[in-house]
């Protein structure tokens, strides 16, 4: 079997979505998903001119030689660019061996470990009754773990608030990615923050009792002392994980975070490769590894990760929100299902539209995530629905201090 169409699908479902097609010569085809967030055209392009006359009369069975062909080939490896691009191609080849094999891939990668993938939803709002009617309807949908976000005095706009204004009209934790000819700008106070979060979390666990699993992102805004005091502040409210708690391109910052408090720590959603995380895994400063298959180079580099994430007892705790497409998710489910150090898959569903371009076969019920057991990923194209809506460039907002500093977002 050969490889002899490659097509890059650029749509725009509500929110704007690269896809790969790989099309072999008995017919058979496999998605995968090149998505990234307010970059989209830039992998859209690498896959285009880079990597798709690549592809052509290769065979899709050798995915691992093709994994490291287009890692080590370039040259210039490693970047989101690059890897979301490699991710696409690892995807679809996987979705390919599936339906070849008539399994899910799943199964490909060593069978169930689990009935389903247990999954956290999204809690947010502006004041406690809002958080907390929030926190009841995740519940009620069935979530037993939910992220817990807030509104702070003083601060106008804070990531992870759904009922947020923003231009597109769009719920902001949805899709904070806004249709504008510039970033958005919005503000932060790093003092504020760590005085009132404290606060929510004690009423949220007055209120809900001590069963419901709390997590919070911390969205990479704090220092790495900052973010130590709050993780110490957190520990009587017992989270199952702070998240993204600083930025992670200085490792050493997680030791200290680790030093002084025992609030367990997930990163790694914005990583690209083994080597942003290996330490982090190896020298047990984090507990959940948050990389996207769709971000981290695929199925093959992602599996591979939390294999070696095994042997120091780090767990899954895989990002899914929907800037990764239902391809992207999909695959990142098929590995939750198979690896032993499963954690807690993160799960927002997309919308009615998004939906109708991706034709998928998962199930979420009571709480567990199943990506279903049709051949492949499970997920297909519908390319018709797919063409009614164009790219649409978004962009992500970044925040500035009270004196006009550019600070993390």
């Amino acid at each position: 079997m050969k490889i002899v169409a490659a097509d890059v699908v650029v749509t725009s479902p509500t929110r704007n979505f690269v896809t790969l097609k790989v099309t072999t010569d008995e017919g058979v085809t496999g998605l995968g998903d090149a998505t990234l967030n307010g970059r989209e055209l830039s992998v859209a392009a690498y896959l285009k001119e880079h990597v798709v006359p690549l592809l052509l009369n290769r065979d899709p069975a050798n995915i691992e030689d093709t994994w490291q062909f287009l890692y080590r080939s370039g040259y210039w490896r490693r970047g989101p660019v690059t890897m979301a691009a490699i991710a696409a191609v690892d995807m679809a080849l996987w979705d390919i061996k599936g339906k070849v094999a008539g399994m899910p891939v799943y199964q490909l990668l060593g069978g169930a470990s689990r009935r389903g993938l247990s999954t956290y939803g999204h809690a947010s709002g502006r004041d406690l009754p809002e958080l907390f009617d929030s926190i009841r309807h995740e519940k009620e949908h069935g979530f037993t773990a939910i992220r817990v976000q807030t509104s702070v005095p003083g601060i106008k706009a804070l990531y992870g608030v759904a009922a947020q204004t923003q231009a597109s009209g769009e719920r902001y934790d949805y899709e904070p990615a806004q249709r504008t000819a510039l970033p958005v700008e919005e503000d932060w106070d790093t003092r504020a923050y760590l005085r009132h979060l404290p606060g929510v979390f004690e009423a949220v666990r007055n209120e809900f009792g001590p069963e419901l699993a709390l997590l919070h992102d911390g969205h990479h805004r704090m220092t790495p002392l900052q973010a130590a005091k709050l993780g110490k502040d957190l520990e009587p409210y017992d989270l199952f994980w702070l998240e993204d708690c600083t930025p992670a391109e200085n490792q050493d910052a997680l030791r200290l975070v680790r030093q002084h408090t025992t609030t367990p720590l997930a990163i790694g959603e914005v990583f690209n490769t083994i080597y942003d995380i290996k330490d982090l895994i190896s020298e047990q400063l984090i507990d959940y590894v948050r990389c996207a298959s769709t971000h981290f180079g695929g199925i093959t580099p992602l599996k591979k990760v939390m294999d070696f994430a095994a042997v120091y007892q780090v767990k899954s705790g895989f990002h899914g929100p929907t800037d990764v497409s239902p391809v992207g998710l999909a695959a990142q489910m098929h590995v939750g299902m198979a690896i032993h150090n499963f954690g807690l898959q993160e799960y927002m569903e997309h919308s009615p539209t998004t939906n109708s371009v991706f034709e998928q076969s998962l199930t979420f019920v009571e709480g567990l995530l199943h990506p279903g057991d049709e051949p492949g990923l499970g997920v297909e194209l519908n390319e018709e629905e797919a063409a009614k809506y164009a790219y649409q460039a978004a962009y992500l907002p970044y925040n500035r201090l009270a004196d006009g500093t550019v600070h993390d977002w």
